[in-house]
């Protein structure tokens, strides 16, 4: 027997203020220097790597609620995802907007994880090892409960 209250169900905004918002969200694709270098120049087989995970994270974002079994689908205003070739990697960077009911944390993470998961489909034919870490929101804000930004103690 089930228990109402232990029941997976997805939350009522309806009574909710339509507000701005915005989420920020991050992750690095770790990867050799050699792996960067052909990263960085374009010159993969399958083409250039940072465009197509670009493209991907913003269609990604507006997929979220169809992967997200209890989020909530709403209109997104804009997503940015910015890819930049950094010592270790690829560091990967995505802000999603809207004016909702509910906020837009869950579609920034869902752009950088899929960004970040196109350039490891993308570079794995060259290395095996790359890693996708430090997957994290960095920043949100609008709603009732404000603005919150990552203290830089723990970037």
């Amino acid at each position: 027997m089930t228990h109402p209250e232990s029941e997976a169900r997805m939350v009522d905004v309806t009574a909710k203020d339509v507000t701005k918002r915005e989420a920020t969200a991050s992750c690095v694709v770790v990867m050799s220097q050699q792996t960067r270098s052909v990263v960085s120049e374009g010159k993969l087989q399958k083409g250039d790597a940072l465009e197509v995970a670009r493209i991907a994270g913003i269609m990604a974002a507006k997929k979220t609620s169809d992967i997200i079994p209890l989020c909530h689908p709403i209109a997104i205003g804009g997503v940015e995802v910015l890819t930049e070739v950094v010592e270790r990697g690829v560091e990967v960077r995505a802000t999603v907007r809207t004016a909702e009911r509910t906020g837009v944390e869950m579609e920034a993470l869902v752009a950088a994880t899929t960004a970040a998961l196109t350039i490891y489909d993308m570079v794995k034919g060259i290395e095996r090892g790359v890693e996708i870490t430090d997957v994290r929101l960095e920043a949100k804000s609008g709603g009732r409960s404000g603005e919150w930004v990552r203290p830089a103690s723990d970037a």
